[in-house]
């Protein structure tokens, strides 16, 4: 019972630390893809499918870029779609359960890329996937640390999921590593040996169930703190099916039941997972995710292929970019928290009368929506222009915008939506999204096939539908809006009835 004896917020302060750490370090390499797919052209990953140039001395490896991306397509699609199925694992069984199965999964899969070679490469199909798989369970289970931190929990939410989103920037070292000599085989050995740290860091830093939101009072977890903890998570868990008193049950409903009377018939129970799943606030989110991410996805997909061709096929030039754009990914981690600062930014600050702490989340949550959006917009719009140099500012845009998306979609969904439904209403966004992900395989064979390697038509066409994401942050304004507007109706009627009956007593 040694470790109990630490200070609680001291160990508040380790989990976060080492969560935000972890992140960074493992959670989301698989985008870093760009910089391994130069390692693996070296060592010759595939090369069977180049074939030389009729009359010429140039090679035509089209067949290989579309093996690359092929793999980049099945990693990505499901780093999402899995995530509906992590979700209800999650919420069922608790956190001891998931980490164990992401650390087998995230093993497994650095173990294959070890293991594999040029005679071989089809490993990589799994092994990515694996990779992929395992890092998203690290993710989705730190991402509760901000419930430790309700003052600061959307800004740690998105500072977990910029971290995420460096953590690409590991297979830029692995390159670097690589160039000086130190072999693929022993970079992903020496990932998989720290598997250690992260069993050591489910039991000692880490609950056996959930964080609950809002915490109960001496809330313990971790190694041998179990007993100290069991009754309270559990009863928290029980009631309301995830409302948690003393927090309002009025800030756990869906947005949608929070309009006119349905309000007071929706503050006795928590809103069931299909009523979210249905409602306007999920549906736009899930349009809002999904075009923006089939931006990202496409453009890390096809950018070896689109930096070859803008550097007029100079291996060294392409080193040179996508070491820039590697080296850019590792400010994910300090341009997220920017967003969560956005929408805690009235955190502390008295509500008004009648004010829940929901409605004010949410009346937050539209800038940092909207400034996502433009963000898209903007990204898309350099990503469109075939020029070399201004990839430079490509890559900061997308950077930029990449950390708010998936930081900005899960701190949407932990405000939108009741806290005991978050781990599947966050997977099935995320599943959902990666099936619409999947248009990025034809749109890189529609490049490298009819445009003959321009992509300048699927850019122009991805800019089009970029304009849809804005109706996400419209669609919040009018409701709050309107929420805003019933509330103070309410409240005029209710002056209005205490004047009529102040004047009826005289």
């Amino acid at each position: 019972m040694q470790w109990c004896g630490v200070g609680t917020s001291l160990r508040y302060r380790l989990t976060l630390v080492s969560g935000i750490l972890e992140c960074l370090c493992f959670a989301g390499l698989v985008f870093g893809f760009t910089s391994l797919v130069f390692v693996l052209k070296k060592d010759g990953y595939f090369s069977a499918l180049c074939v030389s140039g009729t009359g010429t001395n140039s090679t035509d490896c089209s067949r290989q870029d579309e093996q690359f991306s092929l793999i980049f397509t099945i990693a990505s699609f499901l780093n999402n779609f899995v995530n509906l199925i992590i979700g209800y694992v999650f919420d069922r069984f608790g956190t001891l359960v998931t980490r164990l199965l992401g650390i087998s999964l995230y093993t497994t899969g650095t173990l294959l890329v070890a293991f594999s070679s040029a005679a071989f490469s089809n490993l990589l199909f799994p092994a990515l996937s694996l990779i992929a798989v395992g890092g998203v369970l690290f993710l989705l289970t730190n991402m509760q640390v901000g419930n430790l931190f309700p003052a600061h929990r959307s800004t740690i939410i998105t500072l977990c999921n910029g971290a995420f989103d460096s953590s690409s920037s590991v297979f830029l070292l692995i390159k670097i590593l690589y160039e000086q000599g130190i072999s693929l085989r022993s970079s992903f050995l020496v990932l998989s040996l720290c598997s250690i740290i992260h069993l050591v860091r489910t039991f000692v830093l880490m609950p056996r169930t959930h964080i609950p939101y809002t915490l109960p009072q001496y809330y313990n977890y971790g190694l041998n703190c179990g007993k100290a903890n069991t009754y309270n998570v559990e009863q928290f868990e029980k009631m309301g099916d995830g409302a948690m008193p003393g927090s309002g049950e009025k800030d756990n409903m869906p947005p949608a039941a929070q309009d006119g009377t349905e309000a007071q018939d929706s503050e006795k129970e928590v809103a069931s997972f299909w009523s979210c799943v249905l409602s306007w606030f999920f549906m736009l989110n899930l349009l809002w995710l999904s075009v923006m991410q089939l931006r990202h996805y496409l453009f890390i997909g096809t950018l070896n292929s689109r930096l070859t061709r803008l550097a007029n096929n100079d291996p060294d030039l392409v080193s040179q970019y996508t070491n820039a754009f590697a080296m850019t990914q590792l400010c994910g981690v300090l341009c997220a928290p920017w967003n969560g600062l956005i929408m805690d930014r009235h955190k502390g600050k008295p509500l008004a009368p009648g004010e829940t702490e929901q409605e004010v989340d949410l009346r937050s949550s539209i800038m940092s929506l909207f400034l996502t959006c433009l963000q898209c917009l903007l990204f898309s719009v350099c990503a469109s222009i075939p020029s070399l140099p201004l990839q430079y500012l490509t890559f900061v845009l997308q950077v930029l915008n990449r950390s708010f998306v998936y930081g900005g979609n899960a701190a949407f969904i932990s405000i939108a939506f009741p806290a005991s439904h978050f781990g599947k209403l966050f997977g099935m966004v995320m599943s959902l999204s990666a099936v619409f992900s999947l248009l990025q395989y034809p749109c890189f064979a529609l490049v490298k096939g009819a445009l003959g390697g321009d992509p300048f038509f699927v850019d122009i066409a991805l800019i089009v539908l970029t304009l849809l994401v804005f109706i996400h942050p419209a669609y919040v304004f009018i409701h709050c809006r309107k929420v805003a507007q019933n509330r103070e109706d309410n409240t005029q009627i209710k002056v209005d009835k205490g004047s009529i009956m102040a004047e009826a007593k005289f």
